[in-house]
């Protein structure tokens, strides 16, 4: 579920990574990023995530037309460790994708 950024170790002493992480930070890369799919014919879809705790914000973009769509009824209804559950609309789209952002 990350994109890729790697992080530094709490007692790092290469100069190099601390700068490129805090380069990244400092253009947007914040490796808080996911993306999901909603389960169709369901009410409900659980996405494990390892950045997640029970305070994270969680909020959407949608990446296709019937996301978008379905965002007046699309919420986060649970978070948890390392995960959270999104209540929705049941119907029968399996194109429901959106992308994520975690913070806290």
């Amino acid at each position: 579920m990350t994109n890729g950024y790697t992080g530094v170790q709490s007692r790092e002493l290469d100069a190099r990574k601390i700068s490129t992480m805090l380069n990244r930070l400092n253009t947007g890369k914040l490796n808080a990023t996911g993306d999901v799919t909603l389960t169709a014919n369901q009410t409900t879809t659980n996405v494990s995530d390892l950045r997640c705790g029970v305070d994270s914000v969680i909020t959407f973009m949608p990446q296709t037309a019937n996301a978008a769509s379905a965002m007046a009824t699309t919420y986060v209804s649970a978070r948890n460790k390392q995960g959270f559950t999104i209540s929705h609309a049941n119907d029968a789209n399996t194109d429901k994708t959106f992308s994520y952002i975690i913070i806290g």
